[in-house]
């Protein structure tokens, strides 16, 4: 649900970037858009780091008791 909000808004940030209009507070809003679009893909990242480092460690303890 969270990959298709962020696709989803990432899709509105492109279709609003072409607008020929200069406002600076649509700008700001876009910026700030833009800017959450980036911080849910970090805690994304971070979050499957987490679950890799998970797989990694059970893969570990599995290889050390076979041995």
């Amino acid at each position: 649900m969270k990959k298709l909000l962020l696709v989803l808004s990432i899709g509105v940030f492109a279709a609003c970037n072409n607008s020929a209009s200069t406002d600076a507070s649509k700008t700001d809003s876009s910026k700030s858009a833009m800017d959450s679009s980036k911080a849910a893909m970090d805690s994304s990242k971070a979050k499957m780091d987490t679950a890799r480092a998970a797989m990694d460690s059970a893969k570990a303890k599995m290889y050390s008791t076979k041995k």
